[in-house]
């Protein structure tokens, strides 16, 4: 892992988080270097949720005209093992002044599934 090119940027968090380091790592480098986003960089959210986020701007699809999107989006990374309650998950958004961010599950063996979720009840698009 030490060799790994983001591992100098993710080395403080790795060693001050070390039960939410495999995730932030593999989902950093997931959005990183697979996702492609740019302007990507680590969010500590401090001792009271014991892990960092991640800030970036994704690259959009040929559905919404390519390009990159201007606003910055949000990643929180958490283990398939771990559980969030809403109230903890209302704390996150609060925390980061945001109302709707992406959670990256991770699993042990290296896959993500990204949930986009929203502070409270949002209206689906029709």
């Amino acid at each position: 892992m030490q060799s790994h090119p983001s591992y100098p940027i993710l080395s403080g968090y790795l060693k001050k988080y070390p039960s939410a380091a495999s995730s932030l790592f593999q989902t950093y480098n997931d959005i990183t270097y697979a996702q492609q986003w740019l302007d990507v960089s680590v969010v500590d959210l401090g001792d009271e949720f014991k892990r960092a986020a991640i800030r970036g701007r994704r690259k959009m699809g040929a559905e919404d005209g390519g390009g990159v999107s201007e606003d910055f989006s949000y990643v929180f990374p958490c283990s398939l093992a771990e559980a969030f309650p809403y109230e903890r998950l209302q704390k996150v958004f609060s925390s980061l002044g945001i109302e709707k961010m992406f959670m990256a599950v991770t699993s042990e063996d290296a896959s993500i599934v990204y949930y986009k979720i929203s502070a409270g009840i949002v209206k689906p698009p029709v």
